[in-house]
C-alpha cells in the first residue's frame, strides 16, 4: 500500500472514531482505539515507540516517544485538547526528521470538529 493510501486510511479511521466517541476522551483512549482499528485493516502499528537517533557518531537513546508509527512510515501524533498549538506541528516534524520519515499527522481529537484538529506534516516530500 502506498503512503498516501495509508494516510487516507489513518484519517478515515480517526474520523470514524471521533464520530462515535466525540471529543470527550483522554488521549490514551483514542490512541488505543486508533491503533486497534488500524491493525484490523492490516497495518503494523507501534504505540508509544521509544526512539533515538545518531548525530556525529553518538547515539541518543530514548529521546522521545512517538504516539503511533504506522507501517514504519507514518508518524501520528495524537492530542485531546480544546485548541491547537503551533508546537504540535513542530513536535511531529521533529519526529519525522529524526526518524527520517516523510509523512506525519497531528490528530487532535479534542476539537469539536475533527477537521479542525488534523494537521498534515511532510518532511521533504
Amino acid at each position: 500500500m502506498q503512503i498516501e493510501e495509508t494516510g487516507r486510511e489513518i484519517l478515515d479511521t480517526a474520523y470514524a472514531i471521533h464520530t462515535q466517541f466525540g471529543s470527550g476522551l483522554l488521549e490514551k483512549a483514542y490512541r488505543v482505539i486508533l491503533a486497534a482499528e488500524l491493525r484490523k485493516r492490516g497495518h503494523v502499528v507501534e504505540e508509544e515507540k521509544s526512539c533515538g537517533f545518531d548525530f556525529n557518531g553518538t547515539r541518543y537513546e530514548n529521546m522521545f516517544r512517538v504516539d503511533l508509527l504506522v507501517d514504519d512510515a507514518i508518524v501520528v501524533e495524537l492530542k485531546s485538547v480544546a485548541r491547537n498549538e503551533l508546537v504540535f506541528g513542530k513536535q511531529c516534524l521533529t519526529y519525522l526528521r529524526l526518524l527520517d520519515k516523510r509523512l506525519g499527522f497531528v490528530v487532535n481529537f479534542g476539537m469539536a470538529s475533527l477537521k479542525d484538529g488534523i494537521q498534515r506534516i511532510v518532511n521533504h516530500l
